[in-house]
């Protein structure tokens, strides 16, 4: 993970996709900064339905840019100059119930910046994330989730 931001330094961010289970501590100390009087952060875990259909197992698969669409999200959100960090993760591979998914943290010196843009960190990397989602159901059956 990456150490916190100083007082001089611009904005942290921080972006990785990968195969290890995400640390959501982590990833708030990632965005610790003095000047911070919010923290924001966010954990979407795999859960064990969709759409009213019992779900038993579930695969995330990256294409080769992820990371780098990830990072630039992360980027864009930094840029906000009410932000002083941003760290964001998401994960691939198969993933239990219960398991992180996606984390992400964002430090600002109130908290109604800091949700508005953890807000708006979520949202861009679910709306821009090269990554699709095959979740198994209890029928056998099966769906891929934000194929193009």
């Amino acid at each position: 993970m990456v150490s916190a931001a100083s007082e001089t330094a611009g904005p942290t961010i921080f972006g990785t996709v990968t195969d290890r289970p995400l640390d959501l501590a982590a990833h708030e100390a990632a965005v610790a900064d003095r000047r911070a009087g919010a923290v924001v952060s966010f954990q979407g875990v795999v859960r064990d339905h969709d759409h009213g259909r019992q779900v038993v197992s579930l695969e995330y698969e990256g294409h080769p840019t992820a990371e780098a669409v990830l990072r630039e999200v992360a980027a864009e959100v930094a840029a906000d100059p009410d932000v002083y960090a941003v760290a964001v993760s998401h994960r691939i591979g198969p993933l239990e119930i219960g398991d992180a998914a996606l984390v992400a943290a964002v430090s600002t010196a109130h908290r109604a910046a800091a949700f508005a843009a953890c807000a708006r960190l979520v949202d861009e990397v679910k709306a821009r994330l090269p990554i699709w989602k095959r979740q198994v159901f209890t029928d056998g059956t099966e769906e891929w989730v934000n194929c193009p």
